[in-house]
Order: C-alpha cells, then structure tokens, then sequence
C-alpha cells in the first residue's frame, strides 16, 4: 500500500530512536549485551507456531475489526481486570479459595471469566489468570498474600539461580489453563465475545522474580541488569521461550487475541528499555505473530517508550492514562490500533465527571477506525458495578454507527 510522505516520516520516526544512545556492547565487534548473551541461549527454543484458523462467527466481532484496525458497528470495549473484587459474585467464589486455586481449578476460572460477559456488554472477555502463573512450575515459590499481593519465597538473586530456573512446556506444566479456555469458549461462542487469553512480558516477570513481589525502585532488578547482564539475558531468554509457549497453547484452546503486560516496563528509562528490555520482548511478539491472532502489547507509565513499543508492529498498542490517545497514536504506524485509555480510579468518580472524561477519550479517538476502549491499567476493588455497567453502555451508544 502506497503511504504519503507524512505518513513514511512518522513511521520511520516511530522505527528510528533518536535521542538516545545505541545501546552499547563489544565496541570490537559491534554486539550489544543482549546479542552476546544470546548467543548461546539457555533452554528449549521457542517451537515454531502454526497459524490457527479464526472462528469465522468472531472475526466480524467490533473488537476483532478493531484489533485489525478497521472499522467497526461502535467502538469495542472490556476493561482490565474486568473479573474481580468489585464484582460479588467473584468475592463469592474467592471466600474460601486462593487466588491461585482459582486459576488451577479450570471449572473457577471459566466461571470467573464469564462473570463479567454475563453482567455488562463487553466486546471481550479476558481469561481469568495471573501474569506470574508460570513463575511456580519454573521453580519459584510464589503466593498471593491477602494485602500484600504476590510474594516470592525464594527470589533470583544469583546467576546459580537463574541457570537453575526450569523451561517446563506449558501443555504439561500448566494443562489447566488451557482446559478452562475449552470449557468457556461455547458460552463466548454463543454470545459472539471473543476471548482474550495473555501473559506477563518478561521484564515485568523478571521484576517480579528478582525482587520477591512488587517494588519501587526496582534495586536487585536493576543490580542483575547492570552488573550481570548475562545473568540477566539469560532469565529473559528463558522468561520469553516459557511466555511464546504459554500464548501459544492458550491460541490453540481458543484464545482469539493475546495480550502481553508490561506492567513495570515504565520504571526504565529509554535506553535500558532499548539495550536490556527490548530484544526478548521482540523475540516473545515473533514467535506468537505466526498464529496469526492479534497481539496486543501494554505498559504503564510508556509515553516515554512509545517509539521503540511501535517496533514490535504489534495488531494493538496499549496505552495508560498519563499519555493522551491522539499524542500517543501519533507516534505509532500507520495502521496499529490502539487500546485506552480511561483513568480506572474514574470508575469510582461521579457520573457527570465519568462521562465527561470517557468522552475526552472518544474524542481524542476522534472515530478512527482502530480504537478498543479501556481503562488504563485495571479495575479497582472499590469501583461500583453500575458505573462500569453505565459506561459500556455510553460508549456503544454514543460511537454506534447508524
């Protein structure tokens, strides 16, 4: 397809950083740190994937077009973590279950991702999972401790840790995952939703992995980074060859779209994301593109990364709230679809002010073919339901094409 000059520029631009640095390796042989730690990568490469045929009663789906940057009958619409506390009938289910039951048990985690098909009029349903699910069969003691979230018993803190961290394929390591999609699908089937399945990119697991659970400053991550990065290189390997592999089971169960969380991605700056952060990510993106489903990419606190993220040539780009959805699709290729961008804290905010601001963000939209509306990040445990309900309905209303 023939594009304007503009149109070239902006996309070479996107292509092109240009104030940073190169990142720098053996000045002798022009390698960065991460071509010469991957070299010799550890572990079971990535299998080659095939292309899984879609279900031809989803692909006209809104979100499905949108995702493949067309135009659709409104603008789709889910949320983030649109299962969960804020929803009785989760908290109902999670009395006396773990979180991480929850997810092994395929029968829960169907019922759990069909709670909010069943209560608002989402374009997509999302598995209900957890981005540090593969972190156990890997070999890391991981729990999700009440108000403190997920805690690591055992955390990487040397390079014997990470040599010892296991590649376990995902169809034995993690069968349930898989069995929930197939119990699901029928009800989403019928309703015409397709699903989202997804995973955690590998420096957000890796972060998780070193530091034992979340952090701030991200010390003992950016410690491995800086002072062993071939330590470092070879956990991302071994992180992006578990995540392909994990997608890929959950395409062929029937996942219609994939979503890759950065979550903590935002915590670098432009040139470790570049040297330390961006060729496992990328090599994660190529080895689920071949199924040929849509792969969504999304990173909080990014605007500052955006440039080298429209390098992936990922279907869709998500983007959070700190970042305005014109500014930020601006600097994506011609033809990305982008996914945001409402403040989740907004769910919780008077109705006047909630419809105020999700008409900002259809605006910045400004109807082009391509836009999945969604929160920035996801919903909060104290968000009321009627006003998730209320804004579903707004913004099929107000973008149905008539």
């Amino acid at each position: 397809m023939t594009r304007s000059q503009q149109d070239t520029d902006r996309a070479d631009a996107a292509h092109t950083p240009t104030d940073s640095p190169e990142p720098q390796g053996n000045r002798a042989t022009g390698q960065s740190p991460a071509d010469q730690a991957l070299q010799e990568p550890p572990g079971r490469p990535v299998r080659p994937s095939v292309k899984v045929e879609p279900n031809p009663a989803l692909a006209d789906s809104a979100f499905l077009k949108a995702a493949r940057g067309e135009k659709a009958a409104h603008t789709p619409l889910w949320f983030m973590r649109q299962a969960g506390r804020y929803m009785p009938e989760y908290r109902a289910i999670r009395a006396d279950r773990s979180m991480l039951e929850c997810i092994r048990t395929p029968e829960l985690a169907a019922e759990i991702t069909l709670q909010p098909v069943r209560a608002f009029d989402v374009d997509a349903a999302i598995l209900f999972n957890d981005i540090l699910t593969p972190l156990p069969v890997m070999g890391l003691d991981l729990d999700f401790v009440k108000g403190a979230g997920p805690r690591i018993s055992n955390p990487l803190r040397s390079t014997r840790a990470v040599d010892l961290l296991g590649v376990p394929a995902a169809r034995e390591s993690m069968p349930y995952t898989a069995e929930a999609i197939r119990l699901l699908k029928p009800e989403l089937d019928a309703r015409g939703i397709p699903l989202i399945g997804f995973v955690g990119a590998p420096f957000t697991l890796a972060s998780y992995a070193i530091e034992g659970g979340g952090s701030r400053n991200y010390e003992y991550t950016k410690q491995m980074m800086y002072a062993e990065p071939a330590a470092w290189f070879r956990l991302m390997d071994k992180l992006a060859t578990v995540q392909a592999d994990y997608l890929g089971e959950q395409i062929k169960a029937g996942a219609a779209a994939v979503q890759i969380f950065d979550s903590w991605a935002g915590a670098l700056s432009r040139y470790d994301y570049q040297t330390f952060v961006w060729p496992a990510t990328q090599r994660l993106i190529e080895a689920v593109k071949p199924y040929g489903v849509p792969v969504i990419y999304f990173g909080t606190d990014t605007g500052h990364l955006l440039g080298d993220i429209a390098r992936y040539e990922t279907d869709v780009v998500g983007v959070d709230w700190r970042t305005p959805l014109d500014t930020a699709w601006a600097q994506l290729n011609k033809g990305q679809a982008i996914q945001g961008n409402l403040d989740p804290l907004l769910l919780a905010a008077p109705w006047r002010e909630l419809k105020h601001q999700v008409d900002r963000v259809l605006d910045e939209a400004a109807g082009r073919p391509g836009h999945i509306f969604n929160i920035g990040h996801g919903i909060l445990p104290t968000t009321p339901m009627d006003n998730v309900r209320r804004v579903a309905e707004y913004v099929h209303e107000r973008t149905r094409q008539v």
